[in-house]
């Protein structure tokens, strides 16, 4: 889920059920190195409402991973709909986007929202803008999100891919899952644990959060291939958010995108979608990897299992 949603998205999720599609971790613990190719993404959505403003525009953040030196995958709402140069989009092909793979970005030099209310929101697009250009720790970068992404119905296809500017050399990459794997592990689940990575919130209540911006992780268990709340059966599969026997929490909001990998390996089985609960307790919602159509989407950027 975003830290931030479009209505569009939330009015969706409120019929189905299910939580804002954004998620980051809950509990687990700090990641201490192990994904230095998981980053962090900031993203401006220029038709977007920010209710502090007069106009339209919003900022989000989402997770990713870097699977070559030019591409990362992330989620499908985190892709989508991103501006170009601060104006409006078809829905891919958006470049006001940037990554950061620091363990705890920092944002001590992005101006504050607070200097812009009410009529300033073009101002602070460009000063945002500004400042991440101006720091190299910040990677920019074009978003696409899977070619049948609809907003209205994100978690049916909630794959994006972002191709930066500049390629980032790593000693490890994400690996894209073979087609179909998790249909093999399902029989397997109550043996496996697998691994959620993100920059999202450390805990949320109904008028409270913490945590958030920095890199953590957690251990899960699958739960179902039917998806959380029933939403994308067979496309979305269900990840366990609660402490337990070799489980250490789940996802919360901010973690959108973010990898869940199998074991503690590289591959990435599901980017983290959605759940059902605004304290992020009863579930990932992780959008699947293994399926034939996303694999060919990334492979039309060069990344194969």
């Amino acid at each position: 889920m975003r830290t931030k949603i479009l209505i569009t998205i939330a009015t969706v999720v409120a019929m189905l059920g299910l939580s804002s599609p954004a998620q980051a971790i809950v509990n687990g613990e700090a990641d201490n190195g192990e994904h230095p190719f998981v980053g962090e993404l900031l993203f401006y959505v220029p038709d977007a409402v920010d209710s502090r403003f007069t106009d339209p525009g919003s900022w989000y953040t989402c997770s990713g991973t870097l699977v070559s030196p030019t591409v990362v995958v992330t989620a499908g709402h985190c892709a989508y709909g991103i501006g170009e140069d601060g104006e409006p989009t078809t829905g891919s092909g958006g470049n006001d986007v940037w990554i950061n793979f620091s363990e705890v970005p920092d944002f001590s030099s992005f101006p504050s929202s607070a200097d812009y209310i009410p009529d300033r929101n073009e101002q602070r697009y460009l000063d945002r803008k500004a400042s991440l250009n101006a720091d190299p720790a910040w990677l920019e970068a074009t978003a696409y999100a899977h070619p049948r992404y609809d907003d209205a119905l994100f978690y049916l296809h909630d794959l994006g891919v972002l191709v930066l500017d500049e390629p980032v050399e790593s000693d490890k990459y994400g690996q894209l899952p073979d087609e179909g794997l998790l249909n093999t592990l399902e029989k397997q689940k109550s043996k496996l644990i697998f691994e959620a990575v993100g920059y999202g919130l450390e805990g949320s209540k109904l008028n409270s959060s913490f945590g958030g911006d920095t890199r953590r992780k957690a251990q899960q268990r699958l739960v179902n291939l039917k998806g959380v709340g029933g939403a994308g059966g067979g496309i979305s599969a269900k990840f366990s958010n609660n402490r337990g026997k070799n489980t250490t929490g789940g996802t919360c909001f901010g973690d959108s995108g973010g990898p869940i990998f199998r074991g503690d390996s590289t591959t990435i089985v599901a980017v983290t979608s959605y759940g059902i609960s605004p304290t992020c307790s009863d579930g990932t919602g992780g959008y699947r990897l293994d399926q034939a159509d996303d694999l060919r989407f990334l492979a039309t950027f060069g990344v194969t299992p």
